[in-house]
């Protein structure tokens, strides 16, 4: 867990809404990271202090009978206990509703800042294990039929080397608790993991770019599997591998 993630977190720690796999989470990262304890023990000095000082102010009466002459008088409607009911009611389920869809935004943006986590982790793994490929090889009809039977997908790979994105060959890897498979290309000296995996849906998005410890990502959906283009080149061209990719796939009908 980062200390962007971590401090996000931290109100909700402190005010006992985590759930005990997240706090647990955030606990070991405060516990090993100077600056977030800093800013855990100032929060919790800032809800102390609040409690203890239980801000109140009551008007005086001369500013009551001020404003009640600033306005004029509406008289009141007497609610019948039917429609007080249904107002009630009616709020209850709003609020429910509410708070419903906030926790499913709050925990698919957690899903999602943890998927990416894990990606950017195995592109670094790929860096630094010397164990980028599986199988090296610049043919695609090579690396492409060596992912048959090792997943439950069948991952395109494409040859991209005449657009300046060399395939040096492909590998599997672990992203989000499966198995993922990778194809490697190069751009210069620059490394790019494109890692390809079942969609958790079938709604399609479209590009979206992420940064990420110092890592640009790109991801997409299409035709039922999930994309994510990971390396430390410029965005413009991560966007411009992904476009050449996907024209690639999809070329224009007489071509």
């Amino acid at each position: 867990m980062t200390c962007t993630e971590t401090e996000i977190l931290l109100h909700a720690l402190l005010d006992g809404e985590l759930d005990a796999g997240h706090a647990r989470e955030v606990e070991a990262h405060v516990a090993n990271c100077q600056h977030c304890a800093t800013q855990m023990r100032a929060y919790r000095e800032l809800q102390q202090a609040m409690r203890a000082a239980q801000l109140r102010f009551t008007a005086p009466a001369s500013l009551r009978r001020r404003i009640e002459k600033a306005f004029p008088v509406v008289p009141q409607r007497v609610s019948s206990r039917r429609s007080a009911l249904k107002g009630f009611v009616m709020g209850s389920v709003l609020s429910t509703a509410m708070a419903a869809s906030l926790v499913v935004a709050v925990f698919r943006t957690d899903q999602d800042q943890q998927v990416l986590g894990d990606v950017v982790s195995a592109h670094v793994r790929s860096l630094q294990a010397n164990h980028l490929t599986d199988v090296q090889t610049s043919d695609q009809h090579t690396v492409k039929p060596w992912f048959n039977g090792k997943l439950d997908i069948a991952p395109p790979v494409v040859d991209l080397t005449a657009q300046g994105f060399t395939l040096i060959g492909g590998r599997l890897d672990y992203v989000d608790g499966k198995d993922v498979a990778s194809v490697v290309y190069r751009r210069r000296k620059h490394v790019i993991n494109l890692f390809v995996t079942q969609a958790s849906g079938s709604e399609q998005h479209g590009t979206k770019l992420d940064t990420m410890q110092g890592f640009n990502i790109r991801r997409w959906t299409a035709q039922g599997l999930e994309f994510f283009a990971v390396s430390d080149i410029n965005p413009e061209e991560l966007q411009e591998f992904v476009e050449k990719f996907d024209a690639a796939l999809h070329p224009p009908k007489g071509a």
